[in-house]
C-alpha cells in the first residue's frame, strides 16, 4: 500500500511540477506568445516550427493547442495556420519524453536540491519571481521523476510471479497492442497529462512489468488521449475552433494507423537506434526509457513530415465533418483578407485592409437587420435570442476595429509614400466610425429592451414612423457599403447627403409630434421618451455612417451642410 501511495504521489507531484513550469514560462513569455503565433505562421513550415518552439518553451503541448484553438476562435489564426502549429506542438512535446528518460538514466536527486534552493530565493526576492516559479516547478518535476524511478525499483514487479503471470497472459500480438493502445487513450484522457502517462509507462517498462511493445502501444494511445484537451477547450468555441481541435485528433489518429500497419518492423527499427534488442529477456531501464522517447519523437516527426503536404486536404475534411449553422457562420469573427505574419508590400497591405473594412461595413448592415427584427419581435424567447445576436455583433465590431487597426499600425511602421499614409489615416477613421455605428445599433437594441421590460406598446403611428426611419438607415448603410467596396472616384456623396437630410428632417418632425402627442395624452410620457430615444439613436447612427463616408472619400464636414 505504501508503494502504491508513493507511486500515486509521485505522479501527482509530476503533474503539479509540469503545471507550475508551464504557467511560469507562459507568464514570462506574456503576450509575446500571441505575437509569435501570429507572426511566424505565414506558411506551413514556419507554422510547424512555431508550434514546436512554443511547446518546448512552455513545456506543454496542451497549452499550445488550447492557445491555438482560442486564437482561431478569435480569428487571429486561420484554420490552415492552426493545423501547422498543432503539428509542430506534437513535435515540441517530445522534449518532455526526453526529460523523463533523462530522469531514469542518472541520479536526479543530485540536481533537485540546488534548483529548489535557487527557485525559492528568486521567488522571495520577487524581482525574478516567474523564473523562480519555473525552477520551483522544475524541481518538483525532477524530484517526482527520481521518486518514480525509486518506486519502480522498490516495486520489483519482475520478481512477483502473480504480476509476471498476469502480463505474460498478454501475448505480443495485434490484439494486445490494440488493447494497450485503448488503455493509454483512456488513461490520458482521464488524467489530462500525456507526460504523466509517459512516466508511468517508463516505470512499467523499466520494472519488467510490460514489454517494450506494450509500452509503445501505451505511448500511441497517449498521443490520441492528449487530443481530448483541445477538443474540450473547443466545445463552446466557434466552428473554426472546433475544426482545429478535430484536425488535431485526425493528425494523431492517422499516425497511429500507419504505425499499426508497420508496428513490429517500426519498433525494431526504433530499438536498433538506441542499441537494444526488443525481444531480449532483460534490458536496462535507461535503454527502455530512451527507446520510448525515441519512438515518441520518430512518431511525431515522421507523421508531420508526411501530413504537412496535406494540410489543405485536412482542412477540407474537417470542414466537411463540422458544418456551421448559417447564423453561426455569419456571426463568427473571422478576418478574410488580413493575415498575421510578415508584411507584404505596403500598397498591397493597404488594399487588403480596405477589403476587410468593406466586410466590416457589411457586418454592420447585418447587425442593423437583426435590430429591425428585434423591433418587431413579440415573444420573450425570440426577443432574447435576437438581443444576444446583437450583443455578439457588437463584440465583433470591437474585435474588427482592434485587429484592423493593429494591422494598419504594422503597415504604418514601413517607409510609406504620403498618399499611402493618407490612406491609412483615412482607414483608421473609417474603422473607428464603423465601431461607433455598431455601438449605436447596440444602444438601439438596449432601448428596445427597455421598451419590452416596461411593457410599452407603440401606437400605429409610432411604428410607421420608426419603420420609415429604419428604411432611411438601411439606405444610408447601403450607400456607405458601396463606397467602402468600390473606388472612391466612382462614389457620389450627394446621395448620402440627401438621405441624411431626410433622417434629420424626420427626427425633427417626430420630436415636435411627440411633444404634442404626450400633451394630448395619446401615449404616456415614458412611452414617448423611449420612442424618441430610439429615433435619436437611429439618427446618431446615420451621423456615424456619414463620418465613414467622409473618411472614405476624403471630404471635410465643412465642405457640405446638412440641416
Amino acid at each position: 500500500m505504501l508503494i502504491i501511495l508513493k507511486l500515486l504521489g509521485s505522479i501527482a507531484l509530476l503533474i503539479y511540477g509540469m503545471k507550475v513550469m508551464s504557467e511560469a514560462l507562459q507568464k514570462m513569455a506574456g503576450p509575446q506568445l500571441r505575437h509569435v503565433l501570429g507572426a511566424m505562421t505565414t506558411n506551413r513550415f514556419s507554422g510547424v516550427a512555431t508550434g514546436a518552439l512554443v511547446t518546448v518553451a512552455v513545456q506543454s503541448s496542451a497549452a499550445t493547442t488550447v492557445m491555438t484553438v482560442s486564437f482561431v476562435n478569435a480569428a487571429l489564426l486561420t484554420l490552415a495556420q492552426a493545423i501547422s502549429v498543432i503539428m509542430g506542438a506534437n513535435i515540441g512535446t517530445t522534449m518532455s519524453a526526453w526529460i523523463m528518460s533523462a530522469g531514469f538514466s542518472f541520479n536526479i536527486a543530485n540536481v533537485v536540491w540546488p534548483v529548489f534552493l535557487v527557485g525559492i530565493v528568486l521567488i522571495q526576492l520577487r524581482k525574478h519571481r516567474y523564473l523562480g516559479d519555473f525552477l520551483f516547478g522544475l524541481s518538483f518535476l525532477l524530484f517526482a521523476l527520481g521518486m518514480l524511478k525509486q518506486t519502480g525499483v522498490e516495486m520489483d514487479l519482475a520478481s512477483k510471479p502473480a504480476v509476471v503471470a498476469f502480463f505474460a497472459s498478454f501475448h505480443t500480438n495485434y490484439g494486445t497492442i490494440l488493447l494497450f493502445l485503448l488503455i493509454g487513450t483512456i488513461l490520458t484522457a482521464i488524467v489530462q497529462s500525456s507526460a504523466a502517462l509517459m512516466a508511468i509507462t517508463m516505470v512499467l517498462c523499466s520494472t519488467g512489468a510490460i514489454t517494450i511493445y506494450q509500452g509503445i502501444a501505451l505511448v500511441m494511445g497517449e498521443n490520441i488521449g492528449t487530443t481530448v484537451t483541445a477538443n474540450l477547450a473547443a466545445l463552446n468555441a466557434n466552428t473554426q475552433a472546433r475544426r482545429t481541435a478535430l484536425a488535431h485528433l485526425l493528425f494523431n489518429v492517422f499516425g497511429v494507423i500507419w504505425v499499426l500497419i508497420a508496428f513490429f518492423p517500426f519498433v525494431r527499427l526504433v530499438c536498433n537506434v538506441v542499441g537494444m534488442d526488443p525481444d531480449a529477456d532483460s534490458q536496462s531501464a535507461t535503454q527502455l526509457s530512451f527507446a520510448l522517447a525515441t519512438f515518441h519523437t520518430f512518431f511525431n516527426v515522421i507523421n508531420t513530415a508526411v501530413l504537412i503536404w496535406f494540410i489543405p486536404q485536412i482542412e477540407k475534411i474537417v470542414c466537411a465533418l463540422i458544418k456551421p449553422r448559417k447564423a453561426d457562420e455569419e456571426e463568427e469573427f473571422r478576418l478574410k483578407y488580413i493575415r498575421g505574419g510578415i508584411m507584404k508590400t505596403p500598397e498591397l497591405s493597404v488594399f487588403q485592409a480596405q477589403k476587410e473594412i468593406a466586410i466590416f461595413g457589411e457586418r454592420m448592415l447585418r447587425m442593423f437587420g437583426i435590430v429591425k427584427e428585434l423591433y418587431k419581435a413579440d415573444d420573450d424567447e425570440s426577443f432574447n435570442k435576437l438581443f444576444e445576436r446583437v450583443e455578439k455583433y457588437e463584440d465583433i465590431s470591437d474585435s474588427m476595429e482592434n485587429e484592423i487597426a493593429k494591422y494598419l499600425g504594422q503597415v504604418g511602421d514601413a517607409h510609406l509614400s504620403d498618399d499611402t499614409k493618407n490612406k491609412i489615416r483615412s482607414m483608421l477613421r473609417q474603422i473607428g466610425e464603423l465601431e461607433s455605428v455598431g455601438d449605436s445599433f447596440y444602444n438601439i437594441a438596449r432601448v428596445l429592451r427597455r421598451k419590452k421590460d416596461k411593457n410599452i406598446v407603440f401606437t400605429p403611428e409610432q411604428i410607421e414612423s420608426g419603420t420609415e426611419m429604419t428604411h432611411l438607415m438601411e439606405e444610408a448603410m447601403a450607400l456607405m457599403n458601396k463606397a467602402l467596396a468600390g473606388r472612391r472616384e466612382d462614389v457620389n456623396m450627394e446621395d448620402s447627403i440627401e438621405v441624411e437630410k431626410k433622417m434629420n428632417a424626420l427626427r425633427n418632425a417626430l420630436r415636435q409630434r411627440n411633444v404634442t402627442d404626450v400633451d394630448n395624452h395619446v401615449y404616456t410620457y415614458e412611452a414617448g421618451t423611449v420612442f424618441m430615444d430610439m429615433v435619436n439613436e437611429c439618427e446618431k447612427s446615420g451621423d456615424y455612417v456619414m463620418n465613414v463616408m467622409e473618411a472614405r472619400l476624403g471630404i471635410d464636414h465643412n465642405d457640405y451642410k446638412v440641416d
